[in-house]
């Protein structure tokens, strides 16, 4: 058997199968083109347009090394040998070429001649009802029969209700062949672990169920490295090769530890931090930014769990950029973009990471309020709010309560953790291959595009979408969605909106007013004006000039503006998401801090004058390599495919681009920044306008100003100093009325302290002020409660109409009786429709039904009275 390195085992996968005629391709993206899923989950999704029919496959054979994420199994990592949220899925791919059994073969030989794994040691399974992939690994392999195992439920592969679909054969490797071949169980992981799935596409499902051939069998295989690497290199787990275990040293040696010695407790942490900080990487580098959605909250969830364990291994600073650089080392070789991403996979992580221990700092301080009211256990709904609202994690919630001798009622926690996974989802781990609505059972064609030279065209409809459904006709008044042959319209992609524009024929008129694309579909948005629209018409397509010509404006704008980023303010800024639109241009990219005004000015000084040096523009097609090789910037979330677009502007800017552009810079009239500002943890964006819409953005300006000079009597350049007057003005005044308002409080509070009510050894005062705006409220409820001593004050008012505002003080001794002012005003105020909250000692709550204020104050005086007589 060969002992090789995870690069070794990676390189001769994918050398072997180029020598088969397989072209080597690079891993696509964690941000998948499939809007079914959030991550990319398998090998496979990148070609999922070519398994069903929707995109001619460039190559018949491809193989790849493809970046994974999936985290729906996230509680199982490091707790057994084998589940990751990021591994790498070695496969070789078939388009239509070879099946079975060169499929068979090839794993055969790659298996035993290059891995050299002993031949009995390998256990295939086949789908039950495989008589044929059966046959091959009996008669041509020379596998035993006995050996052979046939399985029903995980040995047959769906995309979905319907669609593609075939058995799979998979290769499991034994680790104690000793045990003999009389009871093979291959859901024993502690014997067998499997290491390689062929999937045979061969049939396609309808909605009955019924399998009939598909036109072009497929092949679709997947290894997973991770696992081959365990084999090869002897170890007891995943995480204890050469691609996971220098990371998990790299933690041991900051929390002072060492991992071989350490208990599994400690270990399962260094585990979790080796995984999680290796899919961090590669997302940051992919351009995920951590936020409370989608891919952004997986992200944030994937780092803050990396911090939690930390801290659980006795590391108390920031630490997460050190163990990032050795996932960095590790990958770059195979993954060059997390080294060039290298400071903003840093800078993301020390942005959150600082954030994080932000936050469970607060934690702390909230649970340590809530144990001050001693209770007998924390409740589960107080442990899920501290993990939720503030991140706080459960493990360090019963650490903490655990050393005051309470226990945290962990069943609580979980009911409560049950109803958040119902209202959100990991990334699904299954690939639906069906979800592309009806088009994709249409079997239509790539449209061709003509629209970089062309503004209109003849074209044939070649299908017909009324409500999302097939049709073969639509009258005036429907909308439609129309796909053509051929069109002069740009669909709507790299943040470049579709075209606008009219179909039109014998009779007929169609508004367009949007273009999508499906694959290499393009589909026309509109309406029908008049007449009747059929699959099969000839109709003349003519996009609007006005509308194109506007966006060439923002969209050679957009390039301009991040080559004044790069030059101006930092060579490393990169984009983060676009839009090119009619009216605006918009720009995200990736940057730690505000611009300021001065820098902002620079930017658009530099634009405006390369504008105005009226730059020539080129566009080209070459093959991608030779675009790198001459520095194009690749734009983000693009996908670009073996030939590329290149956008240059001489001397400026040269970025690969599928976009429709100005021919020269001055066409483009005039460029203004209208807005920077942050949109996540750093990412800022500026919102722009070039062109038509620069004088509509300063006519709305000019009235604006015209109407304020009327108003105040003053010149345009005067208003500032007018407006700042009566700002200082109003200031003052307000602070005087705020002033006045809390001395009335004060002394309407006062004349209470002689209707407080004595409950036992307490005061219980509970009385409406009428009036009184919450801050004002909650300073006489604390002047009340010094004047009284041992008790509790519960204030009400309606500062205006439609509001509610109350108040609770409670002393030392009240608290000790099991009462919390939080708790408490927060029940109270929701039966005045509102809800709040606060600390154990003073808490604020607001409501908005005024009318059931008396009746709350009254309920509040009986509870008081309740618990404290």
């Amino acid at each position: 058997m060969a002992k090789l390195s995870g690069a070794q085992i990676r390189q001769k996968f994918l050398d072997f199968y180029a020598a088969k005629n397989h072209q080597v391709l690079p891993s696509a993206s964690l941000v998948p083109e499939d809007p079914t899923v959030l991550l990319t989950i398998a090998g496979m999704l990148p070609f999922k347009p070519i398994f069903l029919g929707q995109k001619p496959a460039e190559y018949p054979r491809a193989t790849t090394s493809q970046k994974c994420i999936r985290t729906n199994d996230i509680e199982n990592v490091g707790k057994t040998a084998r589940h990751h949220t990021f591994f790498e899925m070695l496969g070789n791919f078939s388009f239509g070429d070879y099946f079975k059994e060169q499929a068979i073969a090839w794993a055969w030989e790659l298996s035993t001649k290059v891995y050299k794994l002993p031949p009995e040691r390998i256990i295939p399974s086949v789908f039950v009802e495989d008589d044929e992939a059966f046959a091959i690994w009996r008669d041509k392999i020379g596998i035993p029969a006995h050996r052979i195992q046939r399985i029903r439920e995980d040995n047959f592969w769906t995309s979905g209700p319907t669609g593609p679909c075939g058995p799979s054969s998979e290769l499991f490797y034994d680790f104690y062949p000793e045990r003999g071949d009389d009871s093979i169980d291959l859901e024993d992981d502690s014997r067998f672990i499997e290491y390689y799935n062929l999937v045979f596409m061969q049939s396609n499902q309808d909605s009955e169920g019924k399998l009939t051939p598909l036109e072009k069998q497929n092949i679709d295989t997947g290894l997973g490295l991770e696992r081959m690497a365990q084999i090869l290199q002897g170890v007891p787990n995943n995480y204890e090769t050469d691609l996971i275990l220098p990371i998990i040293k790299t933690a041991a040696k900051i929390a002072g530890i060492k991992y071989k010695k350490s208990d599994e407790k400690t270990k399962t942490s260094l585990k979790v931090i080796g995984d999680h900080i290796r899919a961090v990487v590669h997302l940051i580098a992919d351009g995920v930014t951590a936020s409370n959605t989608d891919r952004g909250y997986i992200l944030r969830r994937l780092i803050r769990r990396v911090v939690r364990h930390g801290r659980l291994i006795g590391i108390e600073g920031a630490f997460t950029t050190e163990v990032a650089e050795s996932a960095i080392s590790l990958s770059e070789s195979a993954f060059p973009t997390v080294r060039e991403r290298e400071s903003a996979i840093k800078a993301e992580l020390e942005r959150e990471e600082a954030q994080f221990l932000a936050t469970l700092g607060r934690g702390e301080k909230l649970l340590a309020d809530i144990m001050a009211s001693k209770p007998k256990q924390i409740s589960g709904e107080d442990a899920f709010t501290l993990y939720d609202t503030h991140g706080f994690p459960f493990e360090l919630t019963q650490e903490i309560a655990a050393e005051q001798g309470l226990t945290v009622d962990e069943k609580g926690f979980e009911a409560e953790m049950a109803k958040q996974r119902d209202r959100s989802r990991d990334a699904h781990e299954t690939i639906d291959l069906t979800a592309q609505g009806a088009l994709s059972q249409l079997k239509i064609h790539p449209t061709e595009f003509l629209g970089y030279t062309q503004p209109d065209s003849s074209a044939a409809v070649k299908a017909l979408l009324v409500e999302g459904k097939s049709a073969d006709s639509a009258e005036a008044g429907t909308q439609v969605q129309v796909a053509l042959d051929q069109t002069p319209f740009y669909a709507e992609s790299g943040g470049q909106i579709g075209d606008q524009g009219y179909l039109s024929g014998k009779d007929v008129l169609v508004r367009v007013e949007d273009v999508q694309k499906e694959s290499d579909v393009f589909i026309h948005y509109g309406r029908v004006e008049r007449g009747s629209l059929k699959v099969g018409d000839q109709v003349s397509a003519q996009i609007d000039l006005a509308c194109r010509r506007r966006v060439q404006a923002h969209h050679t704008a957009t390039h301009l503006l991040q080559a004044a980023l790069k030059k101006l303010i930092d060579e490393n800024i990169g984009q983060a998401g676009s839009l090119v639109s009619f009216e605006r241009l918009r720009f995200d990219f990736n940057y730690g801090k505000p611009l300021t005004a001065e820098e902002l000015q620079s930017i658009e000084e530099q634009i405006n004058t390369w504008i105005a040096e009226a730059h020539a523009t080129t566009t080209s097609v070459m093959p991608i390599a030779d675009a790198k090789a001459k520095g194009a910037v690749a734009m983000f979330g693009e996908k670009y495919g073996a030939e590329v677009r290149v956008m240059d502007v001489p001397g400026v800017s040269m970025e690969l681009c599928g976009g429709t552009h100005v021919t020269n810079t001055a066409e483009i009239g005039i460029f203004k920044i209208v807005s920077e500002a942050g949109v996540s943890s750093g990412i800022r964006r500026i919102e722009a306008i070039a062109g038509p819409a620069v004088l509509e953005y300063l006519n709305v300006r000019d009235a604006v100003v015209r109407d304020l000079s009327d108003r105040f009597k003053a010149k345009p350049e005067e208003l500032p100093e007018r407006i700042t007057n009566l700002q200082t003005e109003l200031k003052s005044t307000q602070k005087q009325l705020e002033q006045l308002k809390s001395e009335l409080a004060i002394t309407k509070s006062d004349q209470l302290v002689e209707q407080a009510d004595s409950v036992g050894s307490f005061k219980v005062l509970v009385s409406q002020l009428e009036g009184v705006d919450p801050e004002a409220l909650k300073t006489a409820a604390e002047r009340l409660l010094q004047k009284l001593g041992e008790g509790a004050v519960v204030l009400g008012s309606v500062p205006e109409a439609g509001k509610v505002s109350l108040v609770a003080a409670f002393s030392p001794e009240v608290i000790k009786q099991g009462l919390q002012a939080g708790k408490f005003v927060g029940a109270i105020a929701k039966q005045c429709g509102g809800g709040g909250g606060g600390r154990p000692n003073l808490a604020q709550a607001g409501g908005r039904d005024p009318s059931k204020l008396g009746a709350a104050l009254a309920d509040a005086r009986q509870q008081l009275s309740d618990a404290l007589g």
